[in-house]
């Protein structure tokens, strides 16, 4: 999907250039706070991050690190989740939390990778949008961890919350909210700016924060 035929979203009283203007400056910041910003999911090859990706669904990666510590040694290619079946890796996964689709759609996605594509991930948007559990934020954060291929922004709830508050966007679906920002935010910079809000989210201004006095709202 391109984002390229969309307006640029902008206040009354903030003009698109000057958002452009100011986007940039919060991705200075946000590299100079956390210059070695990175995904938290712990994993040893694309296929383990791709499942640990779809376990993260409303669950925290934390959680999903304690989980998969021991899945991960015994499993380690898309043949070895492929050869599951649903109940037992539902079982190795409830604590992730909807265990059932989770468990289902890393199956079928690995039978996928397996039939049609070799055993190997996939390494681009439109082949990794065909898995099941896939939608643009998780394949935007196995494209670009697995192999550098950065399409657009993982919007997740940190992302949403943030760049609402920042102003860069109004919009409350992360499709939409991906556009927004990939129009104000230098292609080169959409990496770095998903993990640098996500552990400013996390860090700094977390959900709890109602009502803050964070720095990064006040960058001119």
């Amino acid at each position: 999907m391109s984002f390229t035929q969309f307006a640029l979203p902008f206040s009354k009283s903030e003009t698109a250039a000057a958002q452009k203007k100011r986007a940039l400056k919060v991705v200075k910041f946000l590299k100079s706070k956390f210059p070695d910003a990175k995904i938290a999911l712990n994993y040893q090859n694309p296929i383990q991050l791709l499942a640990a990706v779809i376990l993260s669904a409303q669950c925290t990666d934390k959680k999903v690190n304690e989980v998969t510590e021991n899945i991960f040694e015994k499993y380690k290619t898309a043949a070895d989740f492929a050869a599951l079946s649903q109940k037992q890796l539902e079982r190795m996964v409830h604590a992730c939390g909807f265990y059932r689709n989770k468990a289902k759609n890393i199956i079928a996605a690995c039978k996928i990778i397996q039939s049609k594509f070799q055993g190997q991930l996939p390494q681009t948007m439109a082949e990794i949008l065909t898995l099941p559990g896939v939608a643009r934020k998780t394949a935007n954060v196995v494209l670009g961890n697995a192999w550098g291929v950065v399409e657009g922004i993982a919007v997740d709830t940190h992302m949403i919350r943030l760049n609402q508050k920042l102003g860069f966007t109004q919009e409350s679906n992360p499709v939409k909210i991906e556009r927004d920002l990939t129009r104000i935010i230098p292609k080169k910079d959409w990496f770095s700016y998903t993990y640098g809000i996500i552990d400013y989210g996390r860090r700094i201004c977390p959900a709890r924060h109602k009502k803050c006095d964070c720095e990064i709202y006040k960058i001119k």
